[in-house]
């Protein structure tokens, strides 16, 4: 059976209203919301073809109707209307954007704080790199006779230190030199491109300072392996309690322990390339214990191989208008 405007239109009205309010929806809230003269025998039975047709659902005999996931899907292709962010709005996201995030990855993380105030539910903020990580640079520190901090600068522009502890007393000027001779044969190389055979050809370079060369090879390849991953960042997770559908904590123990980097991390490969923002209502999650939520997420890239993805998860009744609308205009300004 194919929606007629009459039933668009109040199927529309029970989205909003319920969004609205997390009460069921009943004909006379939606007779003061029709245009017209409308009598509630006739809504009534426009609720009941609906709900037949798998748009909407009853949870008591006598209450009102709520939106299923197929009513939200089809609210969400058919019927939103895009919403208009105030100017209080576009300012607190423009004057967040506009402070100077050193670092990528802890600008993701920020990210994802962000949204969460914004949309006072939980966010994730995925961060992934377009291109392999490399060093940049290599220096080692000698901090004690036996003993020497391996520095590391990355593509991303992250730092990273190890302390060494050695057996016997490292000489000052061989990690000088050894320092020259990393600088000049690993760096810009992936973890791929540092084979058995690079390693054996340093080795033979370092002359005295060989049996260092090992060890900080060892580091660095698996600090690059690391570095490529994608690094999922989830925070506001408490503020599901705050929503009327997860009152049951067991409910709600069961959304919260899947927001975790596993089950995120695994939401870009369902993405639409094409699409700016992409929302999975309810069955269309990757988790069973996400079900009975919605997860509207957008895509980002700064450049410079900065990438991402920034999303909110929450109950099915959310205000999608709303949240896509700033997501995509968070997007657009980083």
């Amino acid at each position: 059976m194919e929606l007629t405007d009459r039933k668009k239109r109040i199927l529309k009205i029970v989205v909003e209203e319920y969004v609205a309010a997390a009460e069921p929806v009943g004909s006379k809230a939606i007779a003061q919301r029709m245009p017209g003269k409308i009598s509630s025998a006739t809504i009534r039975n426009e609720l009941a073809d609906l709900t037949e047709m798998g748009y909407l659902e009853q949870p008591h005999t006598s209450a009102g109707r709520v939106p299923s996931p197929a009513g939200y899907r089809f609210y969400i292709d058919e019927l939103m209307q895009d919403y208009r962010m105030s100017r209080d709005e576009t300012q607190k996201l423009s004057k967040a954007m506009d402070n100077r995030l050193q670092e990528f990855d802890k600008a993701i993380a920020q990210v994802g704080q962000l949204i969460s105030g914004l949309t006072n539910l939980p966010a994730y903020a995925v961060a992934t790199k377009s291109r392999a990580v490399t060093i940049q640079h290599f220096e080692l520190i000698q901090t004690a006779p036996h003993n020497f901090i391996l520095v590391l600068l990355t593509s991303t522009e992250a730092v990273r230190n190890k302390l060494i502890k050695l057996p016997v007393e490292v000489d000052a000027q061989d990690l000088k030199s050894l320092t020259a001779v990393l600088n000049a044969s690993l760096t810009d190389l992936s973890a791929q491109e540092i084979t058995p055979q690079l390693l054996g050809k340093i080795q033979k370079n370092a002359g005295s300072a060989a049996s260092l060369v090992s060890v900080i090879v060892d580091y660095t390849v698996s600090l690059l392996a690391e570095e490529q991953k994608n690094n999922v960042y989830v925070t506001g997770q408490t503020k599901l309690l705050g929503q009327p559908e997860y009152q049951d904590l067991t409910k709600a123990q069961e959304v919260l322990g899947a927001l975790d980097e596993d089950t995120l991390s695994n939401l870009p490969a369902r993405l639409d390339p094409d699409s700016p923002v992409q929302i999975l209502v309810g069955p269309e999650n990757v988790a069973q214990e996400l079900k009975d939520t919605s997860v509207v997420v957008t895509r980002f890239d700064i450049g410079d191989g900065m990438q991402g993805m920034i999303g909110v998860v929450g109950p099915q009744r959310m205000d999608y208008a709303q949240i896509t609308a700033r997501l995509s205009y968070f997007a657009e300004g980083l």
